[in-house]
């Protein structure tokens, strides 16, 4: 099943699923909105019980591509989880998963722009797999884990480097500005994604190719991550964990290379879609 969300910030949504011919198919007789408090198992059953040719075809043309699920309570994320990532930014391996957050305000589609502020000066990409949570997870070991897994989404889990390791060493600090946090096109449920252990991850800046990759080579894997937070966090429906980037980031790069307005971005995983977005410079609070 994949998950999809079209409409404007300010508007409401129209929910979508996407069928196995590729068409968009409303489903907001359903279910108003997919939203941590309307993501279930339940909700998913009940769709893929639907036939989808029963349901109204929608076109995405001129219309935005909203982040398949609401906005979550809480944004993590993994350092370091990419062996070849680690090695790149000449960093030991981590004995446990490193944990920190990102701002819920990161929030944001696919394909909206990459916000640049003043301010910044190492302004960097991350391609990344990220889970959604379906049911709430506190304590549960590593066999139960993708019980408590909803599906998968693409993440941009974009870093202001200077931010993040420059001034006091709290990466939440360079990870935190609004849109830093680019989600979709859809949310794919494991069943449908197969084997996550072995997706490929591809990401290109104005045309060149900077990262490409495999989950196969994250440290802890997808059951690990959720069965080791919730030793320390209980895990909300609709939470978002972002599960760390294979190497060819802008730091590792030798010189350093770092995003600018007017740089467009691309990146996808495989079965998981494709997200295209442009560096503007912001201009003030985002609606």
């Amino acid at each position: 099943m994949k998950l999809m969300r079209l409409g404007n910030r300010d508007e409401a949504k129209t929910p979508c699923i996407l069928d196995a011919d590729g068409t968009l198919r409303d489903v907001s007789s359903i279910v108003a909105d997919f939203t941590p408090t309307t993501l279930s198992a339940a909700l998913i059953a009940t769709l893929k019980a639907t036939d989808p040719a029963s349901l109204p075809a929608v076109s995405a043309d001129a219309k935005r591509i909203a982040p398949p699920v609401a906005q979550p309570r809480n944004i993590w994320c993994i350092g370091l989880n990419y062996s070849d990532h680690a090695a790149e930014a000449g960093m030991d391996i981590p004995a446990e998963p490193i944990l920190f957050n990102k701002s819920s305000a990161t929030y944001c589609g696919p394909n909206d722009p990459i916000l640049y502020s003043p301010k910044m000066t190492k302004l960097d990409w991350e391609v990344e797999l990220g889970i959604v949570i379906g049911t709430a997870a506190l304590n549960i070991t590593r066999e139960e884990a993708m019980n408590h897994v909803a599906g998968f989404v693409l993440v941009n889990d974009l870093s202001e480097r200077a931010w993040q390791l420059e001034r006091g060493g709290q990466w939440v600090k360079g990870k935190s500005y609004p849109n830093f946090c680019p989600t979709g096109p859809m949310l794919v449920t494991p069943d449908e994604v197969g084997d996550f252990n072995a997706l490929e991850m591809t990401l290109s800046v104005n045309g060149k190719r900077m990262q490409s990759g495999s989950t196969a080579k994250m440290i802890f894997d997808v059951p690990t991550i959720v069965s080791y937070m919730s030793e320390f966090c209980q895990l909300e429906p609709g939470d978002l964990i972002c599960t760390g980037t294979p190497p060819g980031v802008g730091a590792g790069m030798k010189p350093p290379v770092w995003l600018k307005p007017g740089d467009e971005v691309r990146l996808t995983i495989e079965g998981l879609g494709e997200q295209r977005q442009s560096v503007v410079a912001a201009a003030g609070a985002r609606p």
